[in-house]
C-alpha cells in the first residue's frame, strides 16, 4: 500500500463498523478498497493517474464497476494529506447512504 492507503485503512476504513476489504478483486481489476455493503469501491490516485493513458484506463475501470451496480469514490493521494477528515466525511456520508 501507498503511504496515503495506510493512512486512509488504519486511521478511517479499518475502525469502520461495516468490513472494507483491501486489494479486492473485481471482474479483471484490483481495487484500493471494497464496502461490499454499501456497494463502494474507494480509489486513491497518484500521478500517474493524471497521465492520458492511465486516465483513460481509470475511465474503463470506473465505467465497468457502474455498470455491475458499484458506485466509485476517487480521492487524490493530495486530498488524503491535505483533507483527510473532509476525505473521510465524504467516504463515511457514501457508505451510510448506499447500505
Amino acid at each position: 500500500m501507498t503511504p496515503e492507503e495506510r493512512k486512509l485503512w488504519y486511521d478511517f476504513l479499518k475502525t469502520l463498523d461495516v468490513t472494507v476489504n483491501r486489494q479486492k478483486v473485481i471482474g479483471n481489476y484490483i481495487v484500493d478498497f471494497y464496502c461490499a455493503e454499501a456497494k463502494t469501491v474507494i480509489e486513491l490516485d497518484g500521478a500517474q493517474h493524471y497521465k492520458e493513458e492511465h486516465h483513460q484506463k481509470d475511465i474503463e475501470r470506473d465505467d465497468y464497476l457502474s455498470s455491475i451496480g458499484l458506485t466509485v469514490l476517487r480521492y487524490t493521494n493530495r486530498d488524503v494529506n491535505s483533507n483527510f477528515r473532509g476525505v473521510c466525511f465524504d467516504i463515511l456520508r457514501h457508505i451510510q447512504k448506499n447500505q
